[in-house]
């Protein structure tokens, strides 16, 4: 069924067809659609539960940041099986992105390359749609404006931590995008370290002030990163005790591309299927060299089930679906959930 459904969204511009899906979506959960859905294909298996950083999660599999970035539509997500949603990136102001056309299928690699340029409502309208009842684990990733300078950067991360203190499980720092001029800069370690930093002070603070507990800040990194910087990233995620690293964003590599020139030339992150062995080198990366454990959300080229199992094999504790998603659509949830539930009762998938 979903092929089909692909075979006419993938005719129309890729922007256009995002928006076409939403619509359709939130058509199907207003008729109540999706808990049918829910009902009739997502399982129950207390194989699937995992506990990270505190947190109950009903399923391993989440949907990664910039897919439902305005929190439009987390409950019918949840209800296609994700155990979790990552909402945004959020800035603290709205802004419409960079101009378009800035979202391109690469059909002959399984990938996609976007300039969105964090086009978002702002944290203020997130933070009146997140007002709802949560069905799931709602993710918030932050970032800052555009127009905002580097060295001024943390004011805007901390406004949105601010706003959505207490609407969100835990909060992803994201200044790995490629899509905001001089945003990879603050990877860097000194800045980087000064902005984990600070955050971690003001989530403490938050959570005494609401008598709650700490909610888990972790860090979204590049795949284009070195050995070198990656032992920074290591040393400070250990230093500060931060809650735990995503890995994968988009990558800026155009190597062993199939697709037409024109396409490969486009500016902007490249995501998908040739993502899947640099962003597995990222978490094993991690994994085999921290001295004290956090967590590692797995993204990058998942769109089979065999490759979410790598994913976790590899070191990974969650995984996230972003372009995957987009080719394969709910069937690509369903069949991983069916091989963990295989691998945990000892069965072969």
């Amino acid at each position: 069924m979903y092929s089909l459904i692909r075979t006419l969204l993938f005719k129309i511009d890729p922007e256009k067809a995002h928006h076409f899906s939403f619509g359709a979506i939130r058509l199907f959960e207003i008729l109540g659609l999706t808990r049918i859905i829910r009902a009739l294909w997502v399982p129950r298996d207390r194989a699937l539960r995992k506990e990270v950083m505190g947190i109950a999660f009903d399923s391993p599999v989440g949907l990664a940041a910039g897919f439902d970035k305005n929190a439009l539509l987390y409950n019918a997500f949840s209800d296609f099986g994700f155990g979790f949603v990552e909402i945004g990136t959020v800035t603290p102001k709205a802004q419409p992105g960079n101009p378009k056309k800035r979202l391109f299928r690469l059909k002959e690699d399984r990938a996609l390359i976007n300039r969105m340029g964090f086009n978002n409502d702002g944290v203020d309208r997130v933070v009146e749609r997140l007002s709802k009842r949560h069905r799931t684990v709602i993710g918030g990733n932050i970032g800052k404006n555009k127009v905002t300078p580097n060295e001024n950067a943390i004011d805007d991360y901390t406004q949105a931590m601010k706003a959505l203190y207490g609407k969100v499980d835990y909060f992803v720092v994201n200044v790995s995008s490629p899509n905001t001029p001089g945003l990879r800069e603050l990877q860097e370690k000194e800045p980087l370290f000064h902005l984990l930093k600070n955050l971690i002070e003001l989530r403490n603070s938050l959570s005494k002030k609401q008598d709650v507990q700490p909610c888990p800040l972790l860090l979204k990194i590049a795949p284009d990163l070195s050995d070198a910087q990656l032992d920074d990233i290591l040393d400070i995620v250990e230093s500060l005790k931060l809650d735990g690293v995503i890995a994968t964003n988009t990558t800026l590599s155009r190597e062993g591309l199939n697709s037409k020139a024109a396409l490969v030339s486009e500016a902007g992150g490249l995501s998908g299927a040739p993502l899947t062995h640099r962003s597995t080198e990222v978490i094993r990366y991690l994994k085999t060299r921290q001295k004290h454990p956090f967590a590692i959300i797995g993204v990058g080229g998942i769109d089979s089930a065999a490759k979410a199992v790598e994913k976790l094999d590899a070191g990974a504790d969650l995984i996230q679906l972003y372009t995957g998603f987009v080719y394969k659509g709910p069937q690509l949830i369903w069949d991983i959930h069916k091989a963990l539930i295989e691998r945990a009762h000892g069965k072969s998938s």
